[in-house]
């Protein structure tokens, strides 16, 4: 027996046509429980607000675009549900309206010209310095003296996973006060030098100084030879694990641009050429604010 709020019966606002319409459209599709649920959700929902905005009960013959458009504005200005939840109840009500169409019941889609609304461009994820420390500090606990080097060129050069496995020992230009890491493999088979700041040296000479003495001249080895995309994956699931954190390279990756704008005054072009990116809109977008950000934002505002 199905639950009542997935029943014809829990939307009052339907007469016994319309109702049978919506029984005949959900008997023709295998739709799993949730997607069922969130149509007859949506359709309540449609349906009570036309009834309340028109002053006339809801025929499927009588919707306009208007209707659904208005629909769309009334559920995300006045009752402020979020841009996915809005934008789902549009889709599933376009395919009803859709059907209905190719049934013979309605002459056109009164939503196939109804826009869904635009995400808000939001900034990639990166770690928090809190989860950063956490992640070092279990590094360190274990010894690690290879991850601790693999986690130090993530974060304090920006570098893809590509760069990290494809670097050679000729490549790191280490010194006492200064030091480089050239990455000849980017994306592109673009090539890019990148200053090493005093943590990245100090945890490359360690590792070097311990690196197995094989005859392959990458720089990260492995048990079965030099380090792999997938063994640089298995380690930051490893420390995942470790942490209760997530990571993956670009993560670190995002991490390190983020942190980069944050102490130089929003230099995209710098930081440009260190990520390797051809276009600063492509940069531009670590200028975007997280959720968070945005959330904290809007506390502040008083009236």
């Amino acid at each position: 027996m199905k639950n009542s709020a997935d029943s014809v019966s829990a939307l009052p606002f339907l007469g016994p046509e319309e109702a049978g319409l919506v029984t005949q459209y959900l008997a023709g599709r295998d739709l799993s429980q949730h997607t069922r649920r969130a149509f007859f959700n949506d359709l309540k929902k449609f349906a009570a607000w036309f009834t309340t905005a028109n002053r006339e009960p809801l025929r499927f013959g009588r919707v306009t675009t208007r209707d659904l458009i208005d629909f769309r504005d009334h559920l995300r200005r006045e009752k402020e549900q979020a841009v996915a939840t809005v934008n789902r109840a549009l889709v599933l009500l376009r395919s009803f309206f859709a059907w209905l169409v190719e049934e013979g019941h309605l002459a056109a889609n009164p939503a196939k010209k109804v826009k869904e609304l635009r995400r808000q461009a939001l900034a990639p994820k990166g770690l928090e310095r809190s989860q950063v420390r956490r992640l070092l500090r279990e590094v360190e606990l274990r010894g690690d003296v290879r991850a601790d080097a693999i986690f130090n060129l993530f974060l304090f050069t920006g570098c893809r996973v590509g760069d990290l496995v494809g670097l050679e020992l000729d490549d790191l230009l280490l010194g006492e006060r200064s030091g480089n890491v050239v990455y000849r493999h980017g994306k592109g088979g673009k090539q890019r030098s990148v200053p090493l700041p005093l943590p990245a040296r100090r945890a490359m000479q360690e590792y070097l100084g311990c690196r197995p003495p094989v005859e392959s001249r990458r720089v990260f080895i492995g048990e079965r030879g030099p380090l792999t995309d997938r063994g640089v994956r298995a380690l930051c699931d490893k420390f995942s694990a470790l942490i209760g954190v997530d990571l993956h390279p670009h993560l670190l990756r995002h991490t390190y641009a983020h942190q980069f704008l944050a102490d130089n005054q929003n230099d995209l072009v710098s930081l440009a050429q260190i990520l390797g990116h051809e276009s600063l809109n492509t940069t531009a977008r670590y200028t975007q604010r997280s959720e968070g950000q945005l959330a904290q934002a809007g506390d502040r505002l008083a009236y």
